[in-house]
């Protein structure tokens, strides 16, 4: 057995929560000795107007970890962040592995969520068009679909775990609209998709199938998480759904991978130890410039208190009149301009890295839900400046042989913040090639092997990486997804 094995053995030992792994990792005698108190299942705090609503769904862990009521409160130890993964004998589509662990004390309860589903694509039946949102038409029949979503929530866990149970169906319900085209790809009407995702790039010959595959990601990108969005909105009139949250998904279909991502969590591709990245963060730095241009096209959304244009730091009243470097949404680089009242205003974009902020708020600019989200102490709303459309990145799975040890990496920024691309490759691919290829849960393995690394070890200055760097204080959701894993199924 190696070293790395033993140590990620050694750890769970003392901390993981559920994993039902050699030897055994989970003391029951130590649970029950605890003075336990329920759970509570709010969703974190909401508005005052909102106090009264249930909630959509109860807080609660992703349903495949089959989670008991001691091990869900154990779950919420802030103290020894227990990791959660899949039992032994427990099996996700593909042979997915899975891992988690709550925040450091950021907030009261893990606010990640996580989904893994298979589904069926099929003609929708006229008598039932609108009721099979809460419906998973496992007949077997139909066009497989594998769903995989990591959740990043902030400011409550609603619409998080809204999106982690609705997604995939509202993903599966619209792909059912156009059903017919997906098994007739020479139907399909001739739209094509640009390198940078716009549908509206003029392609005079493309051939049937990529068009096939263009059209899928067309309908994915402009209509599945916007119907999420939407769908949030209006059932907050009648529950308590709260805060908002980053969503990460991928879908298999038709021997593709489609990749889309509305925030800062990340997915890579590890292939014979190459690293593919998959996805793109929308942060304040990088969307500035589409931040500060509805800024300008929109001045009544910054309320009077805020300016689109940005500084390296913030203007004094004593340099009115002075030259300051500034940038705006038509700059790439910096000028100097000549500071006016106006200029005093807080930025719409302050801050660098990690702590940059829309309007002194958020660190995000693409999510579902947030939207009661307003600048502290005002009525600013701050969701025009957020947006729900995610990137779609394609990934042709048929391509390309697949040995077991490439996988699909994804995960919350708690793993990225402190752990680099060629990191989760290079720890994925070694500890991988020591695994027993027929261990149905070397995946699992792996996604906790990352997740430890991330978050460190405790000791008295806090949680800590090898290097005593400060490890992630955040939640963290990892799936390892095996690329051959298909085959494996079929």
């Amino acid at each position: 057995m190696s070293t790395q094995r033993q140590n990620c053995n050694g750890v769970c030992v003392r901390a993981c929560a559920c994993v039902c792994v050699k030897p055994c990792l989970f003391r029951y005698d130590e649970i029950h000795a605890r003075r336990l108190q329920p759970v509570q299942t709010t969703e974190g705090p909401v508005p005052c107007e909102q106090d009264s609503l249930p909630p959509r769904f109860p807080y609660n862990r992703p349903e495949f970890l089959d989670l008991t009521p001691e091990l869900l409160q154990y779950s919420t130890e802030h103290a020894s962040r227990p990791v959660l993964a899949l039992k032994r004998g427990s099996r996700l589509p593909w042979k997915t592995g899975y891992a988690e662990v709550i925040n450091a004390g950021k907030s009261m309860l893990n606010e990640d969520q996580a989904s893994c589903e298979k589904l069926f694509v099929k003609k929708p039946n006229s008598k039932h068009r609108n009721s099979t949102l809460l419906e998973d038409n496992r007949d077997g029949t139909g066009i497989p679909l594998h769903f995989w979503g990591v959740f990043d929530g902030h400011a409550g866990s609603g619409a998080a775990i809204m999106a982690s149970k609705l997604l995939h169906r509202i993903i599966r319900d619209r792909l059912e609209e156009i059903c017919h085209l997906l098994e007739d790809p020479a139907g399909v009407p001739p739209i094509c998709l640009a390198k940078n995702g716009s549908p509206y790039q003029n392609v005079t010959a493309c051939p049937e199938q990529l068009v096939a595959w263009s059209f899928v990601a067309f309908a994915f990108h402009f209509s599945r998480f916007p119907c999420q969005d939407d769908l949030i909105q209006r059932e907050k009139a009648s529950y308590a759904i709260s805060g908002g949250c980053c969503a990460l998904a991928a879908i298999h279909l038709m021997g593709k991978l489609y990749l889309a991502n509305a925030g800062d969590s990340r997915a890579i591709i590890v292939r014979n130890k190459e690293v593919i990245p998959m996805t793109n963060e929308f942060t304040p730095e990088s969307e500035r410039q589409r931040l500060q241009y509805l800024g300008f096209l929109r001045p009544e959304l910054l309320g009077n208190e805020f300016t689109h244009i940005e500084f390296p730091r913030r203007i004094q009243h004593s340099e009115l009149g002075k030259k300051m470097l500034y940038r705006d949404h038509t700059m790439t680089g910096w000028a100097y301009k000549t500071i006016v009242e106006d200029d005093l205003k807080f930025p719409l974009i302050y801050g660098e890295g990690k702590k940059a902020r829309v309007m002194a708020t958020i660190g995000v600019t693409r999510g579902l839900g947030d939207h009661d989200l307003k600048v502290y102490n005002s009525n600013i709303y701050i969701k025009p400046f957020l947006s729900c459309v995610p990137e779609v990145k394609i990934y042709n799975v048929e391509e390309h042989k697949h040995g077991p040890d490439d996988v699909l990496v994804m995960g919350t920024d708690g793993l990225w913040d402190v752990t680099t691309d060629r990191e989760v490759a290079d720890a994925v691919s070694a500890y991988l090639s020591c695994c027993d290829p027929s261990d149905p849960m070397r995946y699992t393995l792996a996604a906790q092997d990352l997740l430890m690394r991330s978050r460190g070890v405790l000791k008295e200055r806090g949680w800590r990486l090898p290097s005593e760097k400060l490890g992630s204080g955040d939640d963290i959701t990892v799936f390892v997804i095996p690329l051959a894993g298909q085959e494996t199924e079929t």
